[in-house]
């Protein structure tokens, strides 16, 4: 399917890994002209090579920190002063830290809600004026399944990422009459550093770990990158601006509640 993507500038947070690279590489190979940001300028010069490499797509980078008022400002800016203006954002970055939830102090949250919602706040607040200006854009939030379907010793991203969630919902109710649609993937267990790093944070060895996380899913595997990355291809295009407003659960099923 042609998603008609050509031509389209997405900005792409935490596009040097995991599923932030897999959505950019994904972006590229329809066509858009994306920009990929994290914090680390190493790794984004490689994931750019990789990615023009395997594409032959219109990828760029800028290095910037998510949690940084003026750095989401910055990166919205140049954005628009070196391509024209803003079609697609992707709010994508890490998680805080996994613990029991009354072992984090202020610190620790204070942290985890400016990476986790304060970075998404801040970037559609950059990003809107020029979608509204092209006459409309999309606005796609990776959260996780445990926004949705808390799991132990991850409060501090059950908490903000669930405040995603109602931002998202109250956001396509504003800018819906101007061509923004505004949705939220919730993954589940999908093969990245980030699992790696549970995995490690387990006595058992990490595959038995993935094995046993495989047989909770219905559909009995741990995602994979490309699972994510084909359903934020369809959700930012053309062919899906009117899904708006939903938190959507890609995970084989391991979200258990009926609604």
């Amino acid at each position: 399917m042609n998603l008609e993507l050509k031509g389209k500038v997405a900005i792409v947070g935490g596009g040097s890994q995991g599923i932030g690279y897999g959505i950019a590489r994904a972006l590229a190979l329809e066509g858009a002209e994306v920009v990929i940001t994290a914090r680390r300028e190493t790794d984004l010069r490689a994931a750019v090579e990789q990615i023009s490499l395997e594409t032959r797509g219109s990828v760029r980078y800028i290095p910037a920190d998510c949690r940084k008022s003026e750095d989401c400002q910055r990166v919205a800016e140049q954005v628009r002063e070196e391509l024209g203006g803003i079609d697609i954002l992707v709010n994508n970055d890490g998680a805080p830290p996994v613990g029991p939830i009354l072992s984090f102090d202020d610190t620790a949250w204070q942290k985890a809600v400016e990476q986790n919602l304060m970075y998404p706040v801040r970037m559609v607040r950059e990003v809107v004026p020029s979608m509204r200006e092209r006459g409309g854009g999309s606005i796609l939030n990776i959260t996780a399944i445990s926004a949705i379907q808390p799991i132990r010793e991850l409060g501090l991203s059950v908490a903000t990422w669930a405040g995603v969630i109602g931002y998202a919902k109250t956001l396509s109710m504003e800018l819906g009459e101007y061509g923004i649609n505004v949705n939220t993937i919730c993954p589940g267990y999908i093969d990245t550093s980030r699992l790696r790093k549970v995995f490690a944070a387990s006595n058992e060895s990490a595959e038995s770990v993935q094995t046993r996380l495989a047989q909770e899913v219905p559909m009995r595997r741990v995602g994979t990158v490309d699972d994510i990355a084909s359903i934020v291809a369809l959700l930012v295009s053309p062919k899906g601006s009117y899904i708006t407003g939903t938190s959507i659960p890609v995970d084989g099923g391991l979200f258990r509640a009926v609604r």
